[in-house]
């Protein structure tokens, strides 16, 4: 009976990734037995058949490697299943392992078809060579027929096959020499086919991928461990520039090759008659991979390496420095004042400026330097080896110095400075992480003292910087846990006296400091954008404290917002304004916008553009702090201003120049008919030179501190001369 020893499959092609699985024939169990556990012992697959029949229903239903058959059985014999096999066309080979001494068997049964003949009793080692061997045959002769089925093609088929192929195709004889190649191989190298024909295969490979191009290129190995997909180099006709080639000498390709053998008649051996190969061309792949790799490890704007490659850089210097035991530096720049040229005069000037600076920066350094922009206008030096601090502060100095003069950019004569931070290794630590965190604090800290400076790392600056940080965290929780709060200042008529408006101006309520002022929080709120947000929550309050005191029955006053520069720059800075107004009912005039005049001259076309815009739909404009920045009526003609603000600074100057100054800002506003308010007015003899000069209104602590809103509208309340629960209830 059939005793099938492993998972039994449908019979089809041979999977060659599976084990060799052999059929055993004979009606000996004893036999079987010790065939099936010699078989299993050397990792083939075995299945055992008692009869001619079982074994001829067992080739129908499962692809077998090897059959090895006993001719004496009963009922149908081994010649007759090797006739039957004959018959049906298997190919299985086959391996006669029988008792009978007469010659006669063993040619008949080769002349069956057998492979092989091996007498009982044998030893198992030579039963297992000749297994061996027949299965070894069989795989190379699927693989042999493969290949003259291709051959065999027409030749046109052929040609337009191969031809054709984007893929330069080859073949070699046993010493090395092309026997063929495809027209690809003229449009890729250069060479015409019969110009390679004849010739060693070493005479196309780059010289530095000779001894690769030796295990590869003329592949002897026929199975899964033949060469695939490896990249070489191969040399172009008298090293002339093909198309779309990197490098004018070479060309980057895939080699893929197998061995080609043919069998002897004897069948025991095999003979090594060439190599066959296929080579793609990935020198554009390459080309943009090396591309990918440039862009993922450089900045594009200035070509220096980026921060990921100047961490690379770092870390490599700190193992480099260990092991020599030398110290380095680690230097990082910021540019003090590079936002202002950006955003007045456009990203195009900007990032022309920090092409310049690079190659500035570049110039004070020494060939091993290190220089890298690690973003936006933050530029990092690596110093691999320094003696002390001193040396990075002189190095430090001579950046700052490289950036005194102006750079000429566009027309425009650009002044920057800059701010750095330094560190020094392993003194201050020996991990690149550290280093550069521990430099940017450093850097910060520079840039809060003034800025064109150089501050070495110090322990008690971490201390101060994660301030920083945990004031930037409170800000964003202050905005969501409701705790700012606007106050007011009076705008006062200079004749009457009377309250004509407020400014509103925020102030945090910190649950652990108490009342913060703004000068303590804005800056860092502008350099993270939370004053975006802010902004626009102050809008909406100032709208809707308004709403209320107009349903109060109170009299019509305007509030002043002071708007942000980065507030400004928005997209959607004229609707946040309008929403504000519209989600309170209000009219445009409601609200009078508070910007100073650096930050209308930073964008002038998009500035102009966007207030312009809110002046149509009836917002007005003051110009805070006039007569500080540009004071150009030129340019401040371009915008629809309302009101002008005098600088507290010419307010409290009772000087000649500070009183002149500010009587012309109120001639120039009354001749272009604007309102003028000025700022800062604490005492009685500035108010009365003020009334001299006609200034229009005034503000500041003779009238009223910043007060919160209840006490604005008490204020309100007295000056109308309605009931105080209005006042209460504000």
């Amino acid at each position: 009976m059939m005793q099938p020893t492993s998972a039994d499959s449908k019979p089809g092609v041979s999977n060659l990734s599976r084990r060799p699985r052999i059929l055993i024939v004979d009606d000996d169990p004893l036999i079987q037995d010790s065939l099936v556990r010699l078989i299993k012992a050397q990792d083939y697959e075995a299945v055992a058949a008692g009869n001619g029949r079982q074994a001829l229903d067992a080739v129908d239903r499962m692809q077998f490697d090897v059959i090895l058959l006993d001719l004496n059985m009963p009922g149908i014999g081994g010649v007759d299943v090797l006739a039957e096999l004959s018959k049906r066309g298997v190919a299985t080979p086959v391996i006669v392992v029988s008792g009978d001494n007469a010659i006669d068997s063993a040619v008949i049964a080769l002349r069956q078809g057998a492979a092989d003949f091996i007498r009982k009793p044998y030893k198992p080692e030579e039963l297992l060579k000749r297994i061996g061997n027949t299965i070894s045959n069989q795989q190379l002769e699927r693989e042999n027929s493969l290949i003259q089925q291709r051959l065999q093609q027409s030749e046109k088929w052929h040609r337009f096959l191969v031809n054709t192929s984007p893929d330069f195709i080859y073949t070699l004889d046993g010493e090395g020499r092309f026997t063929f190649v495809n027209d690809r191989v003229e449009s890729l190298l250069g060479f015409t086919r019969s110009e390679l024909v004849g010739c060693h295969f070493s005479e196309i490979i780059f010289e530095e991928d000779l001894f690769r191009a030796e295990h590869v290129f003329n592949e002897r190995r026929a199975d899964a461990r033949a060469s695939r997909n490896v990249e070489l180099r191969l040399k172009c006709k008298d090293g002339q520039q093909r198309p779309r080639v990197m490098n004018g000498r070479y060309r980057t390709v895939e080699v893929t090759a197998t061995g080609m053998y043919e069998f002897p008649e004897t069948r025991f051996e095999n003979r090594f008659v060439g190599t066959y190969g296929v080579v793609k061309d990935i020198s554009d792949r390459k080309q943009a991979e090396e591309t990918v790799h440039y862009q993922t490890f450089h900045d594009l704007l200035t070509g220096l390496p980026n921060r990921a490659k100047f961490r690379d850089h770092l870390g490599r210097a700190l193992v480099y420095g260990k092991r020599k035991q030398q110290a380095l530096s680690v230097m990082i720049l910021d540019l003090d004042n590079f936002r202002v040229v950006n955003d007045s005069l456009g990203h195009g000037v900007g990032d022309e400026l920090l092409i310049h600076i690079a190659t500035r920066l570049r110039q004070c350094l020494a060939d091993d330097d290190i220089l890298a922009r690690l973003g936006g206008d933050e530029f990092a030096v690596l110093l691999p080896d320094t003696t002390s601090r001193l040396e990075a502060t002189v190095v430090g100095h001579k950046l700052i110095e490289a950036l005194n003069s102006p750079l000429r950019i566009k027309g425009h004569d650009l002044y920057v400075t800059a701010s750095i931070g330094a560190s020094f290794a392993p003194e201050d630590g020996a991990v690149a992480d550290t280093l550069i965190r521990q430099t940017e604090i450093a850097m910060y800290q520079a840039k809060s003292q003034g800025g064109c400076r150089i501050q070495h790392w110090q322990p008690a600056m971490q201390e101060a910087f994660s301030g920083r940080i945990q004031m930037e965290s409170d800000l964003r929780r202050a905005l969501a846990n409701d705790e700012f709060v606007l106050f007011y200042q009076p705008q006062v008529d200079t004749m009457t006296g009377a309250i004509k408006g407020f400014e509103a101006l925020i102030r945090w309520w910190h649950p652990e400091r108490g009342i913060v002022l703004p000068d303590a929080f804005i800056p860092l709120a502008e350099e993270t954008g939370v004053v975006v947000p802010m902004g626009e929550w102050i809008l909406r309050q100032a709208a809707a404290q308004q709403a209320f005191w107009r349903k109060s029955g109170l009299p019509p006053v305007r509030i002043s917002v002071n708007i942000s520069p980065r507030q400004l720059e928005t997209a959607d800075f004229v609707g946040s304004v309008l929403r504000a107004l519209e989600a309170n009912q209000l009219e445009p005039g409601a609200l009078e916008l508070e910007i100073t005049e650096n930050v209308l001259m930073r964008d002038v076309e998009s500035n102009a553009a966007k207030l312009t815009q809110l002046a149509e739909a009836g917002v007005c404009l003051a110009v805070d702090d006039f007569g500080t920045g540009y004071s150009s009526l030129k340019y401040l003609s371009r915008f629809p201003i309302h009101t002008l603000k005098i600088d507290r600074a010419f307010v409290k100057d009772s000087q000649l120049d500070g009183m002149s100054i500010a009587n012309a800002i109120v001639g120039m506003a009354r001749n272009l008919n604007l309102n003028v308010i000025a700022e800062g007015v604490e005492s009685a003899a500035q108010l009365e030179r003020l009334r001299i000069l006609q200034c229009s209104e005034v503000q500041g602590y003779l009238f009223g501190m910043p007060m919160p809103a209840q006490d604005a509208t008490r204020l309100l309340q007295e000056q109308a001369g309605v009931s105080e629960d209005v006042a209460k209830a504000g």
